[in-house]
């Protein structure tokens, strides 16, 4: 006895066939930054490809940001500020949008109507390290600050010390310095002085 096919059910509609959507590209994730609504206190930043929000930081770090800041400020290169505002810088090689803790930056960047400013305009980053964000300042941010700004600041407020990175290259920064705070440290160009640390204890 010959055994018939199986028939094969048909119908007259497609099935579609569910695919994962792909995910969400740089610029997007961007806009949906700038749409977000964080609340007061918190900053969202783009991280490994996610969205990050974490806490401003403490009270405490006020004044050790402040007087990193006047300094920075007082021999900034011409054209120049420097600042803490809650402002997104964008790394588009990278696919990364960091919010720093204090930068000195071209003052023209800040002339266009977007909320994103360009990462070429930095002069200088520094970050305040935290338990939460240690990691990132150190390994993440390190990495990416290293083929672009001049110089990056890590304020290890934990260890008590201030590392200060310069010369970025294709393979991250070449020159590193650690010195304890109250210690003087060499920022070199495009600022050229001996930061006082006493202020950062």
């Amino acid at each position: 006895m010959t055994e018939r096919p199986t028939p094969v059910e048909t119908t007259e509609r497609p099935t579609p066939i569910e695919t994962p959507a792909p995910p969400p590209t740089f610029e997007r994730l961007l806009h949906m930054v700038e749409e977000m609504d964080t609340p007061d206190g918190f900053k969202a930043e783009l991280i490994r490809g996610k969205i990050i929000v974490s806490p401003w930081s403490k009270l405490r770090y006020y004044r050790p940001m402040r007087a990193l800041r006047e300094q920075l400020g007082a021999n900034a290169p011409e054209g120049h500020v420097a600042d803490i505002a809650p402002f997104l810088f964008r790394f588009p090689q990278a696919e990364r949008g960091y919010g720093p803790d204090l930068f000195v930056a071209d003052e023209s960047a800040f002339e266009a109507d977007g909320r994103h400013a360009d990462a070429t305009a930095l002069s200088l980053v520094a970050e305040f390290t935290s338990v939460s964000t240690k990691d990132a300042d150190w390994q993440e941010k390190l990495e990416v600050y290293g083929q672009v700004v001049p110089v990056y600041l890590v304020v290890d407020m934990q260890e008590s010390e201030i590392t200060c990175f310069s010369d970025p290259s294709g393979h991250g920064y070449r020159s590193r310095r650690t010195v304890s705070f109250g210690k003087p440290l060499e920022v070199p160009e495009p600022f050229g002085f001996e930061l006082d640390t006493a202020g950062l204890a």
